[in-house]
């Protein structure tokens, strides 16, 4: 199975988008109160890699460590991980914090233009800022929510490969209650830029990755909640305003989110790419050289 560019770069990007704002204008269901004894749910990880636009209560802080995972080749043995440990203090009713240090595990073995590698690194660091753009109220279930995440790295994510790499994601992620407390949906647009340079060499490399997620989740009982999502993820090389397009991949798969305590939670997400195209390789059905096939995420945080 393959897709044109034209196809999924515009029309999934629109049809999303379309048919999200197309629910979160639809007339408001009955506010039916749920048996939950918890209390209200945060959305922000509530979706697997996909992120909701809650940001917390002011004074609100939080600790959690994450790995997060990228499977498979076409050829060969490919697992490169990337575990997080994170800091978040909410400052203000709209401006929310993050800091946090990051480390990989490669095992790469006999997959073409990639260096085989079986090591554990430091891999760098990152922070995060949201801001709320659109508050939650009692007579409105939309959230808005802009990020901006820098990161450094000496170490690859890809490859393992010493290098010297900034990235800058930014994200606007919205979500809408569709029945309260029970039935969530959410909408990322993402744009990441970044810089990378090998270890003895000139001059940078500059590449983009466009994408879209969404996501559904509804609550099967007072502390999980089970979803489903889907993301679209462009590649492009030799520069910062899609220059060269080089692959594009389509992953679907299921989420998971349980509220341990009132102050700690677990979340996990499984995607599977369903679709995709290369460039290098265009008659192949996937994207394995810009992409993995799977992605794995798994994160449990302590609120205080």
């Amino acid at each position: 199975m393959t897709f044109s560019t034209d196809f999924s770069g515009r029309s999934l990007l629109v049809g999303f988008s379309a048919l999200f704002a197309a629910a979160c204008c639809a007339p408001a269901a009955a506010q039916v109160p749920a048996a939950n004894p918890y209390g209200e749910l945060e959305t922000k990880y509530l979706f697997g890699f996909t992120s909701g636009a809650d940001i917390g209560a002011e004074g609100e802080k939080e600790v959690s460590v994450e790995t997060s995972g990228r499977f498979g080749k076409r050829v060969g043995t490919y697992a490169a991980l990337e575990h997080r440990l994170e800091f978040e203090t909410t400052l203000s009713q709209f401006v929310q914090i993050e800091l946090g240090l990051v480390g990989s595990t490669h095992n790469i073995r006999n997959v073409p233009g990639i260096d085989d590698i079986g090591k554990s690194n430091l891999q760098g660091a990152f922070a995060e800022i949201r801001y709320l753009l659109i508050e939650k109220t009692p007579n409105s279930r939309f959230g808005l929510t802009l990020s901006f995440e820098p990161n450094w790295a000496r170490i690859d994510d890809s490859t393992g490969e010493h290098v010297t790499k900034f990235e800058f994601e930014t994200k606007l992620q919205a979500d809408y209650e569709f029945v309260p407390n029970t039935v969530y949906g959410a909408l990322n647009l993402i744009y990441e830029p970044e810089f990378v340079r090998d270890i003895g060499k000139r001059g940078w490399e500059r590449e983009t990755t466009l994408g879209v997620s969404a996501a559904l989740a509804g609550r099967i009982a007072s502390n999980v909640v089970l979803g489903a999502e889907l993301g679209y993820f462009r590649k492009y090389d030799q520069g910062l305003l899609f220059n060269r397009f080089k692959g594009e991949a389509l992953f679907a798969g299921p989420t998971l989110y349980v509220q341990l305590t009132r102050k700690s939670f677990l979340s996990a997400a499984f995607s599977t790419q369903i679709a995709g195209r290369s460039t290098d390789n265009p008659t192949l059905h996937l994207d394995l050289d810009n992409f993995a096939r799977y992605r794995a995420k798994l994160k449990f945080g302590l609120e205080f």
